[in-house]
């Protein structure tokens, strides 16, 4: 059978989009090679998903006919850019999908001239198929690339497309958005405990709470402004909480962090 999608880097995240990409049939694991240095990583792969594994990086991008996507570390993506210099097909070369954090179109561009390029950042809820990623499209890129990548990622949650210029944000809020999202969490049940309630419950009341929060907004598309009004009764208990939450600055601290979060993927952007 042709092979259809490749996969550099077998670590969490590639994973996650290999067991969803295969689960819902949108790429037969015969369908698929993986390149992954660790012989027991790649072994276990190839029996969970019936993929082809190999070490070799370049045979990847050799075989597979739809896309390639790069999922390893971005430190060493200057030595894979190399292995690939000689090799890059000319003729209908692959779509390139990168979801290395910090680089940019334009050096994945270098490394890939004249190849369709997608950038990427999904997060990692991902990993349970309930991720977020935003995709910025490269110059050779065509429509069909556009939905290749739409069809990979919407295997492991929603997708938007953002230009390049908002990436940064993007890392800012939903890519450390999680990190946000699980100290409220934390702290919800910190606070349950604080009231008397046993550490289990607090905790399992804090996490469905968030849960089923997001889930109704989602659903009802209700602003969340209008869902707290609905909550908080003249003179009650909720108005209270959201009273010392206010003098305590916590929406201003939780725009202060992604734009912290933003700023510092910047940097790192620059090298």
């Amino acid at each position: 059978m042709t092979i259809k999608f490749g996969l550099i880097g077998g670590g969490v995240m590639g994973e996650a989009l290999l067991s969803r990409l295969t689960a819902q049939g949108i790429y037969q694991g015969s369908e698929v090679i993986v390149s992954e240095p660790q012989a027991a990583r790649g072994a276990f792969l190839q029996q969970q998903y019936g993929v082809s594994v190999t070490t070799d990086n370049c045979l990847v991008l050799a075989q597979a006919q739809a896309a390639v996507m790069l999922a390893v570390k971005p430190q060493i993506f200057s030595a894979i850019a190399q292995e690939f210099a000689d090799i890059l097909p000319t003729q209908n070369p692959p779509l390139i999908i990168s979801i290395l954090a910090g680089v940019p179109l334009k050096q994945l561009e270098a490394a890939f001239p004249q190849t369709p390029v997608v950038r990427a950042m999904p997060n990692t809820p991902a990993t349970v198929g309930a991720g977020m990623t935003a995709i910025c499209l490269g110059a050779y890129t065509n429509p069909s690339h556009q939905q290749t990548a739409q069809q990979i990622f919407s295997a492991v949650g929603e997708v938007v497309e953002v230009p390049e210029s908002l990436m940064d944000a993007v890392t800012g809020l939903s890519g450390s958005g999680p990190a946000y999202v699980a100290l409220m969490i934390e702290a919800l049940s910190d606070g349950g405990v604080a009231s008397g309630l046993p550490r289990a419950v607090a905790k399992q009341l804090a996490l469905h709470t968030v849960l089923g929060t997001a889930k109704l907004i989602e659903e009802t598309k209700i602003h969340p402004a209008e869902l707290k009004d609905r909550v908080t009764s003249p003179g009650g208990t909720t108005i209270a909480g959201v009273s010392e939450l206010e003098k305590a600055g916590f929406r201003s601290a939780l725009i202060r962090a992604v734009k912290a979060a933003t700023h510092r993927s910047q940097e790192l952007g620059k090298g």
